[in-house]
């Protein structure tokens, strides 16, 4: 693959550009279907390379207002080019980090496809194109055909809007509008710059490594079910207290679906259906919950169930539980309700070392089920130090899939240049994924989704880890594979640290 280059259909468009691409230079190709045609020819005869198109063009949809960035995540040839019904596509599933990093500059920014047409429209032309690509918000006269210099290599399209539906080309103001959005061109550089730095177009390819296992553990995966099942047999509105899993995407797809999250119990209406989150929650809400006649399903972890059972047991010997875990934490406020007067929260080695339980010969400890086990387990030989008698779990708390995403991503980042954990930043384990890899001494992000993924990453990164928290769908490392994908060559293999066959039953109300 040969290097990155930059095209900009208007002379005024290459020098809002010039010099500001680094390396890079700006290619002027000329407006229109046949030189951007002849354009494509020259710069695709050597071979796949990245390609940036970068430039002006008009809104096809209200919403969109002069001096926006619209990033293509597909390209068009309009109707009259290519002479078939369907016009022709070409895919750019790269867009989201891009659009990400325009963001990031302070620009207001859509993503969708972009219409190229032959010559300039308007008025009724440029309403009839919107009512034939309703999902089109942008019109211009080259993309689509430039789009082929790229020969299968990297390929970004951005163009900043001068006219609308309702500011027309050839009407008072378009010369500074027109002004005002090379301006923001010009703006949009150092995210440009940016991608053109991340484009891998070197040999050998990138090398990505998945994580196994990753994504959905046991827990989570009956828990979404639980939701998904509720609604099939009684209907929405279905309510869940919290977030059901700490994961924005999942919460999200279920609320399209009619579940209703509510912050207590107390928020659903008396006799409704109320799912329990996995988090697992104290007895006085199941308490609240019958007061209110609700009809509830409990979506609890087992193995959180687990940790509570343990608590009651010990609190019923006459001991004190020091509750190894974060105190913000869902999971943690839920355990300490079994015994709010009689569990005592320890927060890493650092407070294991001062915690003062009123009989220090009666004492035991549990866990948070999504620690990092490293530093769980330097929390618990603090305390053993300390409390000679101190009663434990009969088996480790923090659950099997913590410990195995951890040892996965644990082998993957101890070769990787980069690990990116997919995850929301509510989600504890997530969380800790990320700083086992930091530890591993991988430059290591947790991310949402790909369109979190900071291109600044990216550059001179050959070998990248890719891995998911618990709660975290694997469709969203997908996503980022299709992503670093579309930046360059890419191999992907995984990197298998155990295999998983644990599943729990779902709750007897949803079976």
């Amino acid at each position: 693959m040969t290097a990155p280059v930059a095209l900009t259909p208007l002379r005024v468009e290459r020098r809002a550009l010039l010099g500001r691409l680094g390396p890079v230079a700006p290619r002027r190709t000329g407006s229109g279907f046949v030189r951007s045609v002849l354009t494509a020819a020259r710069v695709g005869a050597d071979g796949p390379r990245p390609v940036l198109v970068a430039g002006l063009a008009g809104a096809l949809t209200d919403g969109i207002e002069p001096g926006d960035v619209v990033v293509a995540d597909a390209v068009r040839g309009g109707p009259g080019v290519t002479g078939s019904p369907a016009p022709s596509t070409t895919p750019v599933p790269g867009a989201a980090p891009l659009a990400a990093a325009l963001r990031a500059l302070g620009l207001r920014v859509h993503v969708g496809p972009v219409l190229s047409v032959p010559s300039p429209v308007d008025g009724a032309r440029r309403a009839a194109l919107a009512a034939a690509d309703p999902a089109a918000l942008a019109v211009d006269t080259e993309s689509a055909w430039l789009a082929a210099a790229a020969a299968g290599g990297p390929l970004a399209v951005v163009r900043v809007v001068v006219d609308t539906p309702d500011r027309p080309l050839l009407r008072p103001g378009t010369v500074a509008r027109g002004i005002a959005a090379l301006r923001v061109l010009r703006r949009s550089a150092p995210a440009l710059r940016s991608w053109l730095d991340a484009v891998h177009h070197t040999h050998p390819p990138r090398e990505i490594t998945l994580a196994e296992p990753r994504s959905f553990c046991a827990g989570v995966e009956r828990a979404v079910e639980t939701v998904e099942r509720a609604l099939e047999r009684h209907g929405a509105p279905v309510y869940v207290r919290r977030q059901i899993v700490h994961n924005a995407h999942v919460v999200a797809d279920l609320r399209r679906r009619g579940a209703v999250f509510v912050d207590e119990v107390s928020d659903a209406p008396p006799g409704a259906v109320v799912v329990l989150a996995a988090h697992g929650v104290a007895p006085a809400v199941r308490e609240q919950a019958a007061a209110r006649d609700l009809r509830v399903i409990d979506a609890t972890c087992p193995l959180v169930a687990k940790v509570h059972a343990e608590v009651r047991r010990h609190v019923a010997r006459g001991d004190t539980v020091l509750l190894i875990g974060h105190a913000d934490h869902e999971e943690v406020e839920g355990t300490v309700g079994e015994a709010p007067d009689d569990v005592i929260v320890v927060d890493g080695p650092d407070e294991a070392a001062t915690v003062a339980p009123p009989d220090p010969a009666r004492v035991a400890y549990a866990m948070q089920t999504t620690l990092a086990v490293d530093e769980a387990a330097r929390t618990t030989d603090v305390l053993r130090g300390r409390f000679g008698s101190i009663g434990g779990p009969r088996r480790e708390d923090v659950c099997y899939a913590t410990t195995n995403r951890q040892q996965a991503v644990r082998a993957v980042a101890s070769g990787a240049d980069l690990v990116l954990v997919l995850g929301s930043s509510n989600s504890s384990n997530s969380r800790r994924l990320a700083e086992v890899a930091a530890r591993e001494g991988a430059a290591a992000h947790l991310i949402d989704d790909a369109g979190e993924i900071d291109l600044r990453w990216l550059r001179g990164a050959r070998r990248i880890g890719v891995t998911a928290g618990a709660s975290a769908p694997d469709s969203l490392v997908d996503d980022v594979v299709s992503v670093l994908s579309a930046l360059g060559p890419v191999t992907v293999g995984t990197a298998a640290a155990v295999t998983e066959d644990v599943s729990f039953a779902l709750p007897k109300e949803v079976i």
